[in-house]
């Protein structure tokens, strides 16, 4: 169901994960997501995938929640790994065969890469909540407002965003539903038929969609919001010593993965 999908939920905790500076985290999976494309070898991805177990226990997210994140990205990582096995030269798995080990090596590192790329990103979004981390990435791009770039808008835009795909989610699944209890079948026919099925849910759920942007702004404004010219923060945010531990780290981290790569390892 599209309810279990867990894309921008935010999984409240009091674990190390959770206590870590927003603008910390950010950079982190920054740094992570360079790390795991440098790996270029077995070594390089046990390495990554050891961090990202750590990473999860020390978050306690639970390895269901990280399925159902994955879990949508299922058809791309399995047609990843088909072209992967079918279209990469070396020695065959059979004399005539065109599945090669070095095909078949290579799809297995590339739905490692793919998994554990959407492991470690949905890590951000499980252990910060969307006020977090909107106010971390607007302080980390504060240095872009010299420039005239609206920091401000486009952080907010970004935290509204994160917040409503779960409600959207949720909407759509309600609509699946009542359509599936007057009759409707989404799940057999022809790829054509399928998508025709698909427009009583999405014309009512484009004009939920704008309703709510609508309510969203009315509300906006009686409350006087006019952008971020002025605003303050209740909660300010403020490094600890937990976070440059938590830098240093990552900074190991990264360092390693370019020695793996520079070895072949």
């Amino acid at each position: 169901m599209l309810k279990d999908i867990t894309l921008g939920q935010y999984f409240p905790g009091n674990t190390v994960a959770h206590k870590l500076d927003p603008r910390t985290k950010i950079i982190l999976v920054i740094v992570y997501i360079v790390a795991l494309f440098q790996a270029n070898g077995w070594i390089g991805y046990a390495v990554v995938t050891a961090v990202t177990a750590a990473c999860m226990a020390l978050s306690k997210i639970k390895p269901s929640n990280m399925f159902k994140g994955i879990r949508p990205m299922l058809v791309i990582i399995v047609l990843t790994a088909a072209l992967n096995i079918f279209y990469t030269q070396g020695t065959p798995v059979r004399p005539g065969w065109i599945i090669t080990w070095e095909g078949i090596a290579r799809a297995v590192q590339m739905v490692l890469r793919i998994v554990l790329l959407i492991s470690g990103t949905f890590l951000l979004t499980y252990t910060t909540s969307p006020i977090a981390l909107t106010d971390g990435l607007e302080l980390l791009m504060n240095p872009l407002k010299k420039l005239k770039v609206p920091v401000h808008e486009m952080t907010i835009m970004m935290s509204m965003a994160l917040r409503f795909i779960p409600t959207l989610i949720s909407e759509t699944d309600k609509i699946m539903s009542a359509q599936k209890a007057r009759g409707a079948d989404f799940e057999t026919g022809s790829l054509v038929q399928r998508a025709k099925a698909l427009l009583p849910i999405l014309v009512p759920l484009f004009v939920s969609a704008f309703k709510r942007a609508d309510e969203l702004a009315v509300a906006m404004e009686s409350r006087c919001y006019h952008g971020g010219e002025g605003r303050t923060r209740m909660k300010q945010l403020r490094m600890q010593t937990r976070d440059y531990i938590a830098l240093a780290l990552g900074a190991v981290f990264l360092a390693v993965m370019f020695v793996l790569k520079r070895y072949a390892l």
